[in-house]
């Protein structure tokens, strides 16, 4: 447990959105076994989907049709399985347990907050805006908003920048090796979260987060205690 650095104090708190913030894993699986079942595919289970979330759209559709794709026929799938999600992006997605009340806290102690994400901002803000946050991030910054997105860490830099914080002044919370290792290069404490989209061949502990948390109400009492 971080004990409090009156030296670097938590100015900022950022969040990894799919997995760390958001559970969206349950409209990305329904999004893609639909488009399973249009191609004349078997639906597949949701414990096979949902480690996979974290990788894309890209990554959900190698889980579901394999690598024998042409460019032509993935781009296709690709262009159905987003316009799928889009259109039910929020219909059972929502703030992992706790998470709300740790979003509270965060502001009544007047630490801002924001999220770091690799999804496209158009899917991005249409999520929050269908989300209906009751405490608004005060950045947010996506992958197709930087030249290189996680695991380089210009995008965490950058929500420093609009943040006015410095690294050492902040927090990374993430449920992939990338996040982790994107903040570790920004100088922020990081947080790996084994709570979020981690597949099963993934060993957590050597991702060298500050910190790892096994649920979000331990992600929630760490904030508490940390900031």
């Amino acid at each position: 447990m971080r004990q409090t650095d009156t030296a670097n104090p938590i100015k900022a708190v950022l969040f990894d959105l799919d997995g760390a913030l958001i559970d969206t894993a349950p409209d990305l699986a329904n999004a893609l076994n639909a488009v399973l079942k249009e191609h004349k595919q078997e639906p597949l289970p949701y414990e096979r989907i949902r480690p996979m979330v974290s990788n894309g759209a890209n990554g959900l559709i190698k889980l579901g049709f394999g690598d024998s794709l042409s460019d032509a026929e993935h781009e296709q799938i690709k262009a159905e399985l987003i316009a799928c999600y889009q259109q039910n992006i929020a219909d059972k997605s929502a703030l992992f347990n706790g998470l709300e009340d740790a979003l509270l806290y965060i502001e009544n102690r007047h630490i801002a907050w924001g999220i770091v994400t690799n999804k496209p901002e158009y899917l991005t803000q249409q999520l929050l805006k269908e989300i209906n946050f009751n405490i608004k991030p005060q950045t947010v910054v996506c992958g197709d908003q930087v030249s290189s997105p996680k695991p380089h860490p210009e995008s965490i830099y950058l929500a420093c920048k609009q943040l006015g914080v410095l690294p050492e002044n902040a927090i990374y919370i993430g449920d992939a090796e990338r996040d982790i290792r994107a903040g570790n290069l920004a100088g922020l404490t990081t947080i790996a979260c084994a709570y979020g989209y981690v597949q099963a061949n993934d060993d957590i502990k050597t991702w060298q987060a500050d910190e790892i948390v096994a649920t979000s109400i331990e992600l929630v009492e760490w904030i508490k205690e940390a900031c």
